[in-house]
This record gives structure tokens, C-alpha cells and sequence, in this order.
């Protein structure tokens, strides 16, 4: 077997666990061409394939399985040693990761800029979260907290500070029928078929889309979404209706899409959730952070 990139075991890795070219790619922030030839590059090294394919879905076969078993650990402790030596040379003695399900990123800077200025010796590092499968990044550990909606049902998890609650809004297309109203009402809505999101806990989700308005209908959520730019062309396009937080009006404003309040929803409240197990003085620190500067002025 010739010589393996270490991009191309991250890319094994990850297209193991999400099992989509195109997510992995997003994930990676490389071409879907990118993805296919490193694991061609492996299957004919190994001379066997490593992932069942077909036009539908994508598999690990059982020796793509015993790679990725082997692999994982062996990959997660380079990384960590890499990353180690990298803070060592800037000063740094952790790297806190934080990923976030709300867009309002810019809002929040006073959370980030305390942290930074309290503690120097730690990195502080954001991205966005994926929409599948949410708490997986806080098991595997590839983020220490997640900011989401709230609450949260995971015995292995701690909800931590509140950062914010906002009133819902909903985004129609922009010749919908609900833009004749000034605002709507989920009794309303539920005539609509609204996005849904694959691998995630139902009573988390249905913080975010009931699955029953308050009369007792049924509340359609059967267009599958992967991120927010599928919710929008869904929406777009007239087959969707969206339920969102209110800042998704100041962070996406587009052409196309209208924005009504719903008028009969609470504030959908967002905070800090890390792994109960994982807890460190940088988790600590930050929620302590949050907790002394209070959540945002409604």
C-alpha cells in the first residue's frame, strides 16, 4: 500500500460517519470530486472497496467498517497532537470549540470577546452546526458546547446559560397566500407542509416545529432539509413554509421570502448544552461567562 495523505483518512472518516459525498464535502470544505478520488485513492490501495454505492444511498461494507474502527482513534490522537503543538507555539494550552445552530453570530460577539480577554490562554473557535444528528459532534467530541434552542431531554447532556429568546417568525415565498395577513398563527400554518431534519430528537424538534398546533391538527413535517439553504429553496419554490427565530429576518433578508410573525408562540429561548462528561474549566470558564454578562435584551 503506497503512502496515505492525512486529508485523505479525515476524508474516509467523515464521509464514514455521514455517509453522503455531498455533506462530507460541505463538512470539509472540499469539492465532491475531491471526496470520490481520496477514497478511490484508498480502495485501490487496499484493493477492495470501502463503500458500498448506489444511486439511493452509501454504506460502509465490513471492511470499510474495520478500517474506520482502526482508524479513528489512531487519527484523533495525531490531531490532538498536532493541535497541541500548534497552541504551544501561539501560547495557548486549549482550543474551546464552540458550534452554533443560531446565525446571529455578530449579537453574541460580547460573549466571544469576554472569553478571549478572561482567558488568554485559550482559543476560542465557532463554526456552524450540521442540522443532522446535532448532539453527535458533543459525544465524539469534535465540539465542546453547542448553542441551540431549549430544552434539551439527553440524560448525558447539561443545559447550561441562557443567551437569548426570540419570537418566531415564518418565511413564505413572496407570492404565498399567508402574505395577505400581517401575521399568521400555527392553526393556520398547519395547512402548509414545513421542513423536517433527519437523525434528531423529536422533543428537541418539536421546540422548533410542533408537531400539533394548539387546536390539535397535525402539523405537516415531511420535506426532509439537510441545511438552511435547502429550508429557503424549498420555501422559495412554494413547496414549504419555514418556522424561524427572529434574527433569521435580519441575517437572511432575501427578495423572495416574506417574513409574517406568528402570533401565537413563545420566545424560543437559546443557551449553551455540553457533553456532562466532557465538562472542563474551559466549559466552565465560558458558561460562567454567559452567566455573569446575563442573556441578550430581549
Amino acid at each position: 500500500m503506497g503512502p496515505v495523505e492525512l486529508r485523505d483518512i479525515e476524508i474516509f472518516l467523515t464521509l464514514a460517519e455521514e455517509l453522503h459525498f455531498g455533506r462530507t464535502a460541505e463538512r470539509l470544505h472540499v469539492s465532491v470530486a475531491r471526496v470520490s478520488q481520496a477514497i478511490k485513492k484508498q480502495e485501490r490501495a487496499i484493493g477492495a472497496e470501502l463503500f458500498a454505492r448506489s444511486s439511493r444511498s452509501v454504506r460502509l461494507t465490513r471492511l470499510g467498517e474495520q478500517l474506520r474502527d482502526d482508524l479513528r482513534p489512531l487519527h484523533q490522537g495525531l490531531a490532538q497532537t498536532l493541535e497541541r503543538a500548534r497552541l504551544a507555539a501561539h501560547g495557548k494550552t486549549g482550543t474551546l470549540r464552540v458550534s452554533l445552530f443560531p446565525a446571529n453570530i455578530q449579537e453574541l460577539r460580547r460573549y466571544w470577546e469576554t472569553f478571549r480577554a478572561r482567558h488568554p490562554q485559550w482559543e476560542l473557535r465557532l463554526r456552524m452546526s450540521a442540522y443532522q444528528d446535532p448532539f453527535a459532534q458533543l459525544r465524539n467530541g469534535e465540539a465542546d458546547i453547542l448553542v441551540t434552542w431549549l430544552p434539551i431531554e439527553e440524560p448525558d447532556l447539561t443545559m447550561g446559560p441562557l443567551l437569548f429568546a426570540e419570537p418566531r417568525v415564518l418565511g413564505v415565498a413572496r407570492d404565498h397566500a399567508l402574505t395577505r395577513w400581517s401575521s399568521v398563527s400555527l392553526e393556520a400554518i398547519s395547512d402548509f407542509q414545513h421542513p423536517a431534519v433527519e437523525s434528531v430528537p423529536d422533543s428537541w424538534y418539536e421546540r422548533y416545529v410542533p408537531e400539533f398546533t394548539p387546536g390539535g391538527r397535525l402539523i405537516d413535517r415531511t420535506a426532509t432539509v439537510n441545511n438552511i439553504e435547502d429550508i429557503f429553496m424549498t420555501t422559495v419554490l412554494g413547496e414549504t413554509v419555514a418556522l424561524f427565530p427572529l434574527h433569521v429576518t435580519r441575517y437572511y433578508p432575501r427578495p423572495d421570502i416574506a417574513y409574517l410573525p406568528v402570533n401565537d408562540m413563545d420566545a424560543l429561548p437559546y443557551g449553551l448544552v455540553w457533553c456532562s462528561a466532557a465538562e472542563n474549566d474551559m466549559i466552565r470558564g465560558f458558561a460562567r461567562v454567559v452567566s455573569d454578562l446575563g442573556p441578550l435584551p430581549g
